[in-house]
């Protein structure tokens, strides 16, 4: 299975692409989706976005996508617009069919390092860890890596949930 991960944001948005594989998760690619126009607008920014998820997702074809959910911070404005580019991320899943789910940064963090007020520099050196990754990625990168890499977590966790109640493909066994 192949999971994106994806840290939104107006200016940059992270990407981060795992496999996984007989339960070990393997790094695929990451990097950010600059959003730099000359104007600054929001729909030029908009579409950068669109348009750069959607090469990722013709690229590696994803079986699910993994989002950091929106907090609510002292600045309503910003929490607006944050949720303008997490608004631009997902039809583009839905659109191709690919299932989208959504973490808090907290249970993200928390999938990741283990606890979920951690750094960004935890995060970072805790995805290289992970990955066994040469070196540690951006902020960008690693938030959509760790979001990618809490749902692989989820994913296994609801499997062996499952296996343990008896269920399969949402029917007794």
């Amino acid at each position: 299975m192949i999971i994106l991960g994806i840290d939104p944001g107006i200016q940059v948005t992270g990407y981060g692409v795992i496999l996984i594989n007989d339960n070990k998760m393997i790094y695929k690619s990451s990097g950010i989706i600059k959003t730099s126009t000359k104007d600054g607008s929001l729909p030029k920014r908009l579409r950068i976005i669109i348009q750069g998820i959607d090469e990722i997702i013709n690229e590696y074809k994803p079986q699910s996508i993994s989002i950091e959910k929106v907090f609510f911070n002292t600045n309503p404005n910003s929490s607006l617009i944050l949720g303008q580019a997490r608004g631009a991320a997902i039809p583009i899943a839905v659109s191709n069919n690919i299932d989208v789910v959504e973490y808090t940064a907290l249970q993200i963090k928390k999938s990741v390092v283990g606890y979920g007020h951690a750094k960004k520099f935890q995060v970072q050196s805790m995805i290289q860890k992970i990955l066994n990754l040469p070196s540690i990625v951006s902020e960008d990168s690693s938030d959509a890596l760790a979001a990618a890499i809490c749902h692989a977590h989820s994913m296994k966790f609801m499997s062996k949930m499952s296996d343990i109640n008896g269920i399969k493909n949402g029917r007794l066994i």
